[in-house]
């Protein structure tokens, strides 16, 4: 299984950027959809959850500037993020937790990430 983000680059305080994960493989079931960022020096974050039933959860720093989204058919994750501000900076990375088989266990798969930056 892969994770494919796409969508980050530089962007003014105020402006929107989106952002793809694309999971493609043996997938058989996601069971929930992430969205993590980690800046230099700081701890990984979690940004937004999406879970397999489609409900969403979202980090207090983010809620009411971020949606997270998806579709389903292609196995690919949002997130709209609008009104960016400076500290929203870093490396987003996506998560999903899936199963590949009907018979195999859940595992964790992360992509490599994708560069956001937020400057004037």
């Amino acid at each position: 299984v892969q994770l494919v983000e796409s969508g980050g680059g530089l962007v003014q305080p105020g402006g929107s950027l989106r952002l793809s994960c694309a999971a493609s493989g043996n997938i058989f079931s996601i069971y929930a959809m992430r969205w993590y960022r980690q800046a230099p020096g700081k701890q990984r974050e979690l940004v937004a959850s999406i879970i397999k039933g489609g409900s969403t959860n979202y980090a207090d720093s983010v809620k009411g500037r971020f949606t997270i989204s998806r579709d389903t058919a292609n196995n690919t994750v949002y997130l709209q993020m609008n009104n960016l501000k400076p500290e929203d900076a870093a490396v987003y990375l996506c998560y999903a937790d899936l199963q590949q088989t009907g018979w195999g266990d859940r595992m964790d798969f992360w992509g490599q990430g994708t560069q956001v930056t937020v400057s004037s």
